[in-house]
């Protein structure tokens, strides 16, 4: 076997939702990258909240309310940013992956759910996988060689009959399996969830990092925590983790450029998750002019640049190497053991 699969221990970390921390020991960790590549960079999208509706409300008794108050009785959607998003990565000659995310109504969730003014707040912008302009966009992006991948919903992490109904409904709009996703809100029970997703299908998890801290928290590369094909994609960078590029562009560069740096010097895979909605200048400025530049950065720095499911595409030899290494490795101890076996024969 090839030294690209490795052991390590790591201490796996989840979002903050909850106590949820839990070490992970020996786990291996995929050392490849793609030909000539200095490190990998992994671009991700969590589709939450692709309208804004009814939020503009609420977000009118946070902040600039005028505005806010405006979008509320306009008919346009700031949060619906598809198609911007598509065309800058086309333009810039990568693919990403977008999770989709298949929530309860929570009408259906316990009673004791239903008295939380948080869960309406967060209820008010749910939508329906299976509504026909999702899934025009579903299948546009599948089309177009961008990955669709699953967005478990917030109580899915230890619910893996509610986490296969969710794939097994997204893949009936995609038309194809679904190999991948994230939890939402990071949400992770380490090392079960990841069980659930093997369990149902899932070749990779990309839930494992931080929605407030930015940097390599678990490993520089993708973990196989069981020793298989299955992968997680520990989360560099998510966009609201950042400094506000919309106040102080330059030092959110200056972290992204950090983070770079540190990637390239360390062979790593960098994954990164920009929610759609911050593509939109007006409700988040500075975001979509910081992510161009990431890739462009990533680029310069001779980056492989796409998806999770690209990436692991590109790791299948090592995978495979490993998998035949621990089968050749068996059957050289079951020859030893069967060599020195003494036998169970009687006296004559």
């Amino acid at each position: 076997m090839s030294e690209r699969v490795r052991s390590r221990s790591s201490t796996a970390r989840s979002s903050d939702d909850g106590p949820r921390h839990t070490t992970v020991d020996t786990t291996r960790r995929v050392d490849g990258l793609p030909p000539d590549a200095e490190f990998a960079l992994c671009l991700t999208h969590d589709v939450d909240r692709p309208y804004k509706g009814l939020r503009s409300l609420y977000y009118a008794t946070q902040e600039r309310p005028d505005y806010h108050l405006q979008t509320a009785l306009s008919s346009s959607n700031p949060y619906w940013q598809f198609e911007e998003l598509m065309a800058i990565e086309d333009e810039l000659g990568v693919r990403s992956s977008f999770y989709f995310l298949n929530e309860q109504h929570l009408l259906d969730r316990p009673l004791t759910e239903w008295v939380s003014p948080a869960n309406w707040v967060q209820h008010l912008g749910r939508y329906d996988v299976t509504a026909p302009e999702i899934e025009d966009v579903i299948r546009d992006l599948d089309a177009g060689g961008w990955e669709v991948g699953l967005h478990g919903s917030y109580h899915t992490p230890d619910d893996p009959a509610r986490l296969s109904e969710e794939k097994t409904v997204l893949e009936d709009v995609l038309g194809r399996p679904v190999i991948g996703g994230r939890q939402h809100h990071l949400r992770l029970t380490v090392p079960d969830t990841w069980r659930h997703h093997r369990a149902i299908g899932l070749s990779y998890d990309a839930s494992l990092g931080s929605p407030t801290e930015c940097g390599f928290h678990a490993s520089y590369r993708p973990l196989c925590p069981f020793g298989d094909e299955f992968l997680v994609f520990p989360l560099t960078i998510m966009d609201q983790a950042l400094p506000d590029p919309g106040a102080d562009f330059e030092a959110a560069r200056r972290t992204c450029e950090q983070l770079l740096t540190e990637a390239a010097a360390n062979d790593a895979v960098m994954t990164v998750l920009w929610h759609p909605r911050f593509f939109s200048e007006r409700e988040f400025p500075g975001h979509r002019k910081l992510y161009r530049w990431l890739v462009e950065r990533a680029l310069s720095l001779g980056a492989w640049v796409g998806s999770p499911r690209d990436l692991r595409r590109e790791l299948e030899v090592d995978l495979a190497e490993e998998r035949e290494g621990r089968e050749t490795d068996c059957n050289r101890v079951r020859e030893r053991q069967s060599a020195v076996r003494p036998s169970t024969g009687g006296e004559a």
